[in-house]
């Protein structure tokens, strides 16, 4: 399989747009991605990621901006670059009423596989995805974690270097996203390039590097601890109550915080670095006859940056309007 070497760089982009009419769906963005990175783009639905995905695999043009995936432009050499990577959707892009086996094959055909190495490169496949005795089932009748694997194996039967998954383990459930991206590690173990997007903030922990997009453009880009570290100077504290809802009322309606939201079973609230809450907290609460059950300053999850970056931009952009 033709590559091109490229620095070291398996995916670049400078000032990638896309719109859609009057909709900017991609807004001038720029980074590149190292060979054998596990690489994350991290956002809510709608933010630009898969069709960023899209472009990069040579299934949707730019509308302006440059790019390079294994050393092929996304403009004139989309063909090449489609031999040279594979790519997973959400939806898996299996074909339900096909068998496990024959879904292989499809993709053997579309890989152009010689017979030599088909045969072995399929039952490697199986072997992954631990279906070799499901091989002749209907791919409608597997649970999702099972799909998710078939998927897999169908978009690297040709041992890409560069591998796209686009939300690849939305709506399977959490043990199958765990071993999935084991499958994920193993892969880039042998130097495989791994570019990813997700919403589940989870998940990007596993990532080498991030970048987080909103509305198209790119607000931070870093490892998961320089995000942490970077991007949130202000200090996480949280909090355990009985009385999750009133207290988080009661904590916004005081207008001393950044920041105050639900995580899990507790409160994440937000204050100025250095700023300690220890008593301030217990002391508004108390005006409301609730007690803290635990109280803590804490590490900053990358669903904190998130928020965090997200809300300054829109407090930015309401501000300029």
């Amino acid at each position: 399989m033709e590559e091109r070497t490229n620095q070291g760089w398996a995916v670049e982009i400078e000032q990638l747009v896309k719109k859609f009419g009057s909709f900017t769906a991609v807004d001038h963005i720029s980074l590149k991605v190292k060979r054998g990175e596990i690489f994350g783009f991290l956002g809510p639905n709608g933010a630009g990621k898969s069709t960023t995905i899209r472009m990069l695999c040579g299934i949707l043009t730019p509308t302006s901006g440059n790019g390079k995936v294994g050393g092929f432009d996304i403009y004139r050499e989309s063909e090449k670059i489609k031999q040279n990577i594979g790519y997973m959707s959400q939806k898996f892009s299996l074909y339900e009423d096909l068998r496990v086996e024959e879904n292989l094959d499809f993709y053997s055909g579309i890989y152009r596989l010689s017979k030599e190495i088909k045969g072995s490169r399929k039952e490697w496949a199986l072997q992954m995805a631990g279906l070799k005795d499901r091989r002749s089932s209907l791919t409608s009748t597997l649970a999702g974690g099972w799909k998710q694997r078939l998927a897999l194996g169908c978009a690297i039967l040709h041992e890409p270097s560069i591998l796209f998954l686009d939300e690849p383990t939305s709506g399977v459930d959490p043990l199958s996203r765990r071993r999935f991206w084991d499958l994920i590690y193993e892969m880039a173990g042998k130097g495989v390039t791994v570019f990813v997007t997700t919403h589940y903030m989870d998940e990007a922990e596993y990532c080498d590097r991030l970048a987080l997009i909103n509305q198209g453009r790119i607000v931070a880009l870093g490892t998961p601890a320089e995000l942490k570290t970077r991007y949130m100077p202000e200090a996480v504290w949280e909090l355990e109550t009985d009385h999750l809802i009133d207290s988080l009322q009661a904590l916004k309606e005081s207008q001393r915080f950044s920041e105050v939201a639900v995580f899990g079973n507790a409160l994440h609230v937000v204050a100025k670095k250095g700023e300690d809450l220890s008593s301030f907290i217990p002391s508004i609460l108390a005006g409301e006859g609730i007690p803290p059950k635990r109280l803590e300053q804490i590490e900053p999850s990358l669903e904190d940056v998130f928020v965090s970056l997200i809300e300054a931009e829109d407090q930015e952009n309401g501000g300029n309007k």
